[in-house]
């Protein structure tokens, strides 16, 4: 009405209010009444912004290689960013586009960046080198004046990718895998030679055991000798003291035999020569003489002997003799009456 118009803006847009030339007003989450025909409004919304890019570059030996990645900013300067690039409303409407390029000039910035880095590496290297790349970019876009006078600021920078044409992708492809088929084989060998090694140390801890239990069993042996040597001599020395013993027991034995024996034959003459003094007045008396000197007197059985003696001596002078059994018997009871 007459010119006069109302709006608002959320608090993530910062917004400006030219007036005739001059800014009015500008802030974060403004809401005002304006006069359309001598008021300009510049709205830039703010936060964190990711722009991706892919780079393709030429390596030092001539390979290309794509870099895949993005960078991550925020409005720092929205006045600055306002005089940079035209955010002016557009009937009332944000201009989204101009962000586009503002993307494009860091992108431009950051394969600047990407290229001198590249082109000094070779393909190998430049593969592995997504760190280095990232910090190079980074280093660049915060240096650079372009970069500043947008008034934005460089939160990060990832590399998301580092990749070789599609025929050198498979040619490394194919020596990578001849290089771990070849780790993989030398694995398999060291493995084995692990193996036989160990068998091989097993073998000689086995040795090195059966060796050590035979000289243990060598030294428990001669041991064994030893003391069976020590038990024989013992049992020897025993048996010598036995025997030594049992020899000076005959010895004894032969003394005591030899002393009773001189004894006994010492006796035996003793009683031989009372004997012999005994009977010598009897020696030369007939025995006659010793028969009737007999203290214990003359049986009939004595008698009839002697007679039969006497008859016997003097036999040759009779004639003839009759003894009847009957005779003697009768001789023989008579006696024992």
């Amino acid at each position: 009405m007459f010119g006069f118009k109302f709006i608002s803006f959320d608090s993530m847009t910062y917004a400006i209010h030219y007036k005739k030339g001059h800014i009015k007003r500008e802030g974060k989450g403004l809401s005002f009444f304006y006069y359309k025909p001598s008021s300009s409004l510049t709205a830039i919304p703010l936060g964190t912004r990711d722009v991706p890019f892919i780079f393709k570059e030429t390596s030092l030996d001539f390979q290309e290689i794509t870099v895949q990645g993005q960078i991550t900013y925020n409005i720092e300067d929205p006045k600055t960013l306002s005089e940079a690039l035209d955010f002016t409303l557009d009937n009332g409407r944000i201009r989204y586009d101009k962000f586009e390029v503002l993307e494009q000039r860091l992108n431009n910035e950051a394969q600047t960046a990407v290229s001198s880095l590249i082109q000094q590496k070779k393909l190998k290297e430049g593969l592995r080198c997504a760190k280095e790349i990232s910090s190079i970019i980074l280093d660049n876009l915060k240096k650079s004046n372009a970069v500043k006078l947008l008034g934005v600021q460089i939160l990060s920078v990832e590399v998301l990718g580092i990749s070789p044409s599609p025929e050198m992708a498979k040619a490394l492809e194919t020596e990578t895998h001849e290089a771990l088929q070849k780790e993989a084989d030398q694995a398999i060998y060291e493995r084995r030679n692990f193996a036989v090694e160990q068998e091989r140390k097993i073998k000689e801890s086995e040795l090195n055991t059966e060796i050590a239990v035979k000289e243990k069993q060598k030294e428990i042996d001669k041991k064994t000798a030893e003391l069976a040597l020590e038990k024989a001599q013992s049992q020897h020395k025993l048996r010598n003291m036995q025997v030594a013993s049992d020899i000076e027991i005959e010895q004894k034995k032969k003394e005591l035999i030899d002393m009773q024996s001189e004894n006994i034959k010492k006796q035996a003459d003793a009683k031989g020569y009372e004997l012999e003094k005994t009977l010598s007045p009897y020696k030369n008396l007939d025995w006659h003489t010793l028969m009737a000197l007999n203290n214990n007197g003359l049986s009939g059985a004595d008698n009839i002997g002697l007679a039969f003696r006497e008859l016997a001596e003097n036999s040759k002078k009779i004639g003839n003799l009759n003894i009847t059994p009957d005779l003697l018997k009768s001789l023989l009871d008579r006696d024992d009456e």
